[in-house]
């Protein structure tokens, strides 16, 4: 396998011979002032891992640098069964939305170790 070849449109984990798992990443990019909220939300719709991080940015509604604690942002990510990333996605999108800056992402991935998900 060459690494740089890029005419097989397989996985590279699928190209070495590892089996992979079709799963669903959803990032939700917000306020940081919701992280504790939402992963205690995300966990009872299902998820069981999530991994934060803190983000800046800018975008239609202007730049959220992080100076200070209110304009801090954070990427929190979740990799899961489709079903249950629509779930969370729906409930975000209800129940935040309407009040707090939110973008919310879902890609299909391939994961190695599917029981961690």
């Amino acid at each position: 396998m060459n690494p740089t070849d890029t005419s097989d449109p397989r996985p590279i984990a699928a190209q070495a011979g590892l089996p992979t798992h079709a799963k669903t990443m959803l990032m939700l990019i917000t306020e940081a002032t919701l992280e504790r909220r939402l992963v205690a939300d995300v966990q009872r719709l299902g998820a069981l891992g999530y991994t934060v991080s803190d983000v800046r940015g800018g975008g239609q509604f202007g730049v959220r640098e992080g100076l200070w604690e209110a304009d801090r942002s954070i990427e929190l990510k979740v990799v899961c069964d489709a079903d249950v990333a629509q779930r969370i996605a729906a409930y975000v999108c209800e129940q935040y939305a309407p009040h707090y800056g939110l973008s919310l992402f879902m890609v299909d991935v391939a994961v190695l170790r599917p029981h961690k998900y």
